[in-house]
């Protein structure tokens, strides 16, 4: 049986968490700059450090059970949070965000994931509390997102997004021009938006569409509202350097949607048997529980995540050198 996370590694997670993420935030604006790839990589070494750090403090002071279900959530949520980059370098290439613009407005897409996710989470910890039948919901939605994850490519987001970025321009007067960070400026005696203001506005839409696929997600692995906004927090710490790390390959990685896609449809699988398990919808099974419907453990899920995009990144890889082994002797 899960034990109940102890108010005093709440209380002070929940505080360092804020440092870290108010720290990031300011300094992103008062050094708008470009990270170097070595920097990158180490301050995401530094990120999954203090994710792993944590899952061992609900080792020790909780229990084995918690502890897994905060690894299992956190790269779940990592997983559909570098889904998230494929959007974030559409808008910064639509825009023409000047890459030293680009780690500040990161942040604030950032900030504003974590305040929708927040509250996905506590509307999503009092359905379940209240209505055990919402499991059969959020799995035949996740199914659902996962088919159209599969289905999904880079080239038809593009075409997408251009269409929002037309909408938006069409009917709000805005500039091509950047000054700064800042949101307003004067042209001609004017004020007007600068693109910096519809960035936002984009990068807050993309983040209320991902968190409407990512709690449902996560409720999967775990029913703690604590240890699903805990393993939300730790995924999207990085996520910045992250960009700047791989933002260029992202879109290389071809196979990577279809490794989210099977965690999304495995974790679909998971909420349906669950709600079958704990069944009290009186047009199914008269109202009782479904017998044969598995409990899928903890170390289960964790394997089928990290086998998923393990494979999905692996092949990826291999597919790139064959097409740079190709291109080479093509050019001899």
């Amino acid at each position: 049986m899960q034990l109940a996370v102890p108010s005093w590694l709440e209380i002070t997670s929940i505080a360092v968490m804020a440092v870290i993420i108010v720290g990031d935030l300011l300094l992103a604006y008062r050094r708008p700059r470009i990270p170097s790839p070595r920097e990158s990589a180490i301050w995401i070494a530094i990120y999954v450090t203090l994710a792993l750090a944590f899952g061992g403090l609900l080792f020790v002071f909780v229990d084995p059970n918690s502890s897994g279900q905060f690894i299992a959530g956190w790269l779940t949520e990592y997983s559909l949070s570098v889904d998230n980059l494929f959007v974030f370098v559409i808008i910064m290439a639509k825009f023409s965000v000047p890459r030293s613009l680009q780690q500040g407005v990161l942040m604030v897409g950032i900030v504003i994931a974590l305040v929708l996710r927040g509250v996905f989470i506590l509307l999503g910890a009092t359905l379940i509390e209240n209505f055990s039948w919402i499991f059969y919901l959020f799995g035949a939605f996740l199914l659902y997102t996962a088919i159209q994850q599969a289905r999904s490519n880079p080239h038809e987001t593009e075409e997408t997004e251009s269409g929002v970025i037309r909408f938006l321009r069409k009917r709000i007067p805005i500039t091509d021009q950047f000054n700064g960070s800042k949101l307003r400026m004067s042209v001609g005696g004017r004020r007007v938006l600068t693109p910096i203001a519809i960035v936002f506005v984009a990068i807050g839409g993309t983040d209320l569409v991902f968190a409407l696929d990512s709690i449902p997600a996560i409720f999967g692995i775990t029913q703690d509202a604590f240890l699903v906004f805990a393993a939300n927090v730790f995924a999207l710490m990085g996520l910045r350097q992250l960009y700047f790390l791989i933002g260029n390959l992202i879109n290389r990685l071809v196979y990577l949607t279809y490794g989210i896609a099977a965690i999304l449809a495995f974790i679909a699988v998971k909420l349906i048997f669950h709600a079958l398990h704990d069944n009290e919808l009186p047009f199914i099974n008269g109202g009782h529980n479904v017998s044969w419907a598995p409990e899928i453990s903890t170390l289960t899920s964790l394997g089928v995540i990290v086998v998923a995009m393990t494979l999905a990144v692996v092949a990826s890889v291999i597919r790139l050198r064959a097409e740079a082994k190709r291109a080479s002797h093509g050019s001899d």
